[in-house]
């Protein structure tokens, strides 16, 4: 899978997975959506960010996540 919205550079936020070179990690677009703000909200509060950085963004967590187990706690 090809991202051409996302960039990691290690003289950039530690390496971070950003949006397009800028420091909007990814982790932080993703977490608004988690949180609910709409694209119109999340476009709001960054405005250097672009309607499609948000879903390509998702589908690069989503790589991510697939890519390697997280540990889970046990419920109860």
């Amino acid at each position: 899978m090809t991202f051409t919205r996302i960039t990691v550079r290690a003289d950039q936020m530690g390496g971070v997975p950003c949006i397009r070179g800028l420091r909007i990690p990814v982790a932080t677009v993703v977490g608004m959506v988690a949180d609910r703000m709409s694209e119109r909200e999340i476009l709001e509060a960054y405005p250097d960010l672009e309607a499609e950085d948000i879903p390509e963004a998702l589908r690069y967590a989503a790589e991510a996540v697939r890519e390697r187990e997280l540990p889970l706690s046990a419920a109860g």
